[in-house]
C-alpha cells in the first residue's frame, strides 16, 4: 500500500502520549475562549498586549476593506503592493531604524526566504560568491521554521549550545580556522538567534552575540517574533531594547501575529538586503501579498501600542504570577517574560495535568517532544494584558492544586 508509513507514524505518536489535534474555538473574547459550549480562561495565546480584538485593530481592518477589499489579487511585484504595504514598511523603517522593510506572509516564509536566498545553490549566486556556500550558526533553540529554512539551502547549518558565546565563539573560531587552512579565504556566516525564545520565554544575550558577530566578521540575525511590541522603549523589540543598529544586527525579523494581534511578518535591514531579497526570496516573488487591509490594521495596531498602557498592564500581570507562583511552590524558570513555562519532563503527566486544569476551566496547552527536547515536557503559560488580576490567582491556584493531586509518578 502506497505511503502505508502514516498510520505507522500516527500510531506511534498516540501511542507515546505526542499525538496532536486541532482544537475548534467558538467564540474568543478577550481572555476567554468557548470550546464545545463550555468557556475557558485562555492562558495559551500570543495575543500578548490583548490587541486583536482592539478598536484600533477591527477599526483598521473596516477601514482597509473599504479602501483596498478583502485581498491584494496579486504578488508584491506585480501589482500586489499597494500604499497601505508601503506606509506600514516605512513607518516600520523609521521605528526600528533601518534603511527599508519587506512584508511577508508569515514569519516561517520569511525565515525560509532569508536562508534559501542568502545561500541558495543556483549558478548565478555561486559566481557571485568568494568562496563556498557559507555558514548558518544557529542557536540550539532557534524555531522549525529557521532550522528548516537552513537546512533548505546550500548553507553548513552548525549549532550551538543555548545562549552559551563560549560555545559560540568556540565555534566560529574552528569555522575561520577551517576555512583559511582549505582555501585562505572566509566563507559567509549567518549567526542566528531568537529575541525572546518561543518555548522558554527567556532572551538571547544580543549585545554579546553583536559583538562576537562583528569579531568574526559574519552576521546577526535576530527573530524577534516573540518581543516585537512588546519590549524596547516604543514596543520596537529585542533590538531596541538593546539598542543595537542595522550594523550590529543587520538582519531583523518579526511577526505581526503575537502582540501585535493581526497577521504576518517582515524583515528589516539595509536597502541592499531588501533590494537582493525582492530579487531572490522566492517566498516572496511567488506569493500573492499580505491583504491591504491587513497592513492598515497592523499599522494602527503599532500606533495603538505606542500611547496605550497594555505593555504595563502586560508587565504587572508577569510581575503577579511569579509573586503569587513563587508563594505558592510552584517551580518556575527565570523567563521574566509573558511566557512563564513549567517544566514537567513526562508527556504523559503533561497532558494529564493540561487536562485536568481543563476541567477546572484553565486552558493551558501541554507542549511535547518533538517541539521541545526530550524530557523538558511542558505547560507553556502565555500572559497577556488582557488577564485581570483574578484571572492570574485562580491560575496559580489550579496549577497548585492539581500538581499536587497529580504528583512526578503519574
Amino acid at each position: 500500500m502506497a505511503f502505508d508509513f502514516i498510520q505507522t507514524a500516527l500510531a506511534a505518536r498516540r501511542k507515546n502520549n505526542l499525538f496532536r489535534q486541532v482544537t475548534t474555538l467558538d467564540s474568543a473574547i478577550g481572555a476567554l475562549i468557548e470550546v464545545d459550549g463550555q468557556h475557558y480562561l485562555n492562558f495559551s495565546s500570543n495575543d500578548y498586549l490583548g490587541m486583536r480584538q482592539s478598536t484600533a485593530v477591527m477599526q483598521g481592518w473596516v477601514d482597509g476593506i473599504g479602501q483596498f477589499g478583502g485581498g491584494s489579487g496579486a504578488s508584491p511585484l506585480v501589482t500586489g503592493h499597494t500604499r497601505a504595504h508601503q506606509d506600514l514598511q516605512d513607518s516600520l523603517a523609521q521605528g526600528l531604524e533601518r534603511e527599508a522593510v519587506m512584508l511577508f506572509n508569515s514569519g516561517f516564509a520569511a525565515n525560509q526566504a532569508v536562508c534559501q536566498a542568502l545561500f541558495q545553490a543556483n549558478a548565478h549566486c555561486c559566481a557571485l560568491r568568494d568562496s563556498g556556500h557559507g555558514y548558518i550558526l544557529a542557536d540550539r533553540l532557534m524555531h522549525a521554521s529557521l532550522l528548516d529554512g537552513a537546512m533548505g539551502s546550500d548553507a553548513t547549518l552548525r549549532r550551538f549550545v543555548h545562549n552559551d558565546c563560549t560555545h559560540l565563539e568556540t565555534q566560529l573560531s574552528k569555522i575561520r580556522a577551517n576555512n583559511t587552512e582549505e582555501s585562505g579565504k572566509e566563507q559567509d556566516i549567518l549567526l542566528v538567534t531568537e529575541g525572546v525564545f518561543s518555548m522558554d520565554g527567556d532572551q538571547a544575550p544580543i549585545q554579546a552575540l553583536a559583538s562576537i558577530s562583528e569579531q568574526h566578521n559574519a552576521w546577526l540575525m535576530v527573530d524577534d517574533a516573540h518581543g516585537f511590541g512588546v519590549l524596547g522603549q516604543t514596543g520596537m523589540g529585542s533590538v531596541e531594547q538593546a539598542g543595537l543598529s542595522q550594523h550590529q544586527v543587520p538582519v531583523l525579523m518579526a511577526t505581526f501575529g503575537k502582540a501585535v494581534g493581526t497577521s504576518g511578518a517582515f524583515i528589516a535591514g539595509s536597502q541592499d538586503l531588501i533590494d537582493y531579497l525582492s530579487n531572490f526570496a522566492k517566498h516572496y516573488i511567488y506569493s500573492t501579498a499580505m491583504p491591504p487591509a491587513q497592513a492598515v490594521a497592523t499599522l494602527a495596531s503599532l500606533q495603538a501600542i505606542q500611547q496605550s498602557e497594555q505593555r504595563s498592564l502586560l508587565q504587572e500581570n508577569i510581575d503577579e504570577f511569579r509573586r503569587l507562583a513563587t508563594v505558592a511552590g510552584i517551580p518556575l524558570t527565570p523567563s521574566i517574560t509573558a511566557i512563564q513555562p513549567i517544566i514537567i519532563g513526562c508527556p504523559k503527566r503533561t497532558l494529564a495535568i493540561s487536562q485536568r486544569l481543563r476541567e477546572m476551566g484553565l486552558w493551558i496547552i501541554a507542549i511535547r517532544t518533538p517541539t521541545v527536547p526530550k524530557g523538558t515536557d511542558r505547560l507553556r503559560i502565555t500572559l497577556s494584558a488582557s488577564h485581570h488580576k483574578k484571572d492570574i490567582q485562580a491560575l496559580v491556584d489550579g496549577l497548585a492544586f492539581v500538581m499536587g493531586e497529580l504528583p512526578d509518578d503519574q
